[in-house]
């Protein structure tokens, strides 16, 4: 059977890819390389010993998704990453931010309702749920206004989704709202692969520990936490992977409750910053150079996954700890030139 993942030589995609691979899928990569490498290709094909097939493709080109299709009519299922992700570059960016998450999403599923089999795994963002009430956060808990032009074309993703799913009885789609993924894959043959300064926290800690960067810095330790510094559900990359995996075969499987669904893809556990630097030096034998800085704008104080829901309905938990991810990621960077 035939996958489509989009973005699919990107940190979160190449695992994806992977798995799939490992389970028996045959895959199919769009990727417009804006945001990754075509080496990444080689060591998915290194891992599992089969090449997954490739196209670069910028799904911005509304008859380039419309050609691509006609040539693939026998995918099974698709996965959506392809998206710019970083929250600092959508506020100053918005319209490229808007355009190649909202268009390309709109383009995808015009050709998706096509398909003979129309399964939809979106890649969503726990963005969604801005500064959340209740911890641990629950799929039920209120969408908040997007702290963010990123977080708003994940919200609006997610609508858009849902309206099509509502008129197309053949769409059966699922939104995966991720934490914070994290780590790398255990041959150190793929992993996180930042272009210039790392927008997030372990990029930064291995390259600061490589001696790329001068020093970590830590944003605030006034928050009302036990030490002082902010809360995230930290899941490693392997196990958000295969929880695409699991999610597409419940809709191939038609196991899926309504047309439209959504699941948190988490630990269901909060590590702070320094408890995150703290496993980082654990597991690597290295000592990181950091220093206390300013609060910084727009940063949420906790947030952690309540994963009962998945872990139900998915059959899928959570495997791998921190340490785990520490060492791979810290594996990882020591391969890079």
């Amino acid at each position: 059977m035939k996958v489509l993942v989009t973005g699919g030589l990107g940190f979160i995609g190449s695992h994806t890819v992977v798995e799939l691979q490992n389970v028996g899928y045959d895959v199919v990569i769009i990727d417009d390389l804006s945001n990754s490498s075509i080496k990444v290709l080689e060591g998915i094909t290194s891992i599992t010993g089969k090449s997954p097939e490739f196209e670069k493709l910028d799904l911005k080109e509304k008859q380039d998704v419309k050609t691509f299709f006609n040539k693939h009519k026998d995918i099974v299922g698709v996965i959506h990453f392809a998206a710019s992700k970083a929250v600092g570059e959508s506020v100053e960016k918005p319209l490229m931010y808007y355009e190649n998450n909202l268009n390309t999403l709109i383009y995808m599923l015009k050709e998706v309702v096509n398909l003979d089999v129309s399964n939809f795994i979106f890649s969503s963002s726990c963005t969604v749920y801005g500064q959340a009430d209740e911890l641990p956060i629950l799929e039920s808990a209120p969408v908040k206004e997007a702290e963010s032009p990123y977080g708003n074309t994940k919200q609006i993703g997610e609508e858009i989704i849902r309206d099509v799913a509502k008129v197309e009885p053949k769409l059966k789609a699922i939104s995966l709202r991720y934490f914070n993924p994290v780590g790398a894959h255990e041959s150190a043959k793929i992993g996180e692969l930042p272009l210039g300064v790392p927008q997030n926290l372990v990029p930064f800690i291995t390259q600061t520990a490589a001696g790329l960067r001068k020093e970590l810095s830590v944003f605030g330790d006034d928050y009302p936490t036990p030490d002082g510094t902010c809360i995230r559900d930290y899941i490693h990359v392997v196990d958000l992977a295969k929880a695409h995996v699991v999610a597409l075969q419940r809709l191939i499987e038609a196991r899926n409750e309504t047309n439209y669904e959504v699941f948190n893809i988490g630990t269901g556990k909060g590590s702070s910053v320094l408890e995150v630097i703290k496993a980082f030096e654990k597991a690597s034998g290295e000592k990181l150079n950091f220093k206390i800085a300013p609060r910084r704008m727009g940063d949420v104080v906790q947030a952690f996954a309540d994963t009962s829901k998945s872990n139900r309905e998915l059959g899928w938990k959570a495997e791998l700890t921190m340490e785990d991810a520490m060492r791979s990621a810290w594996l990882w960077q020591t391969t890079l030139d």
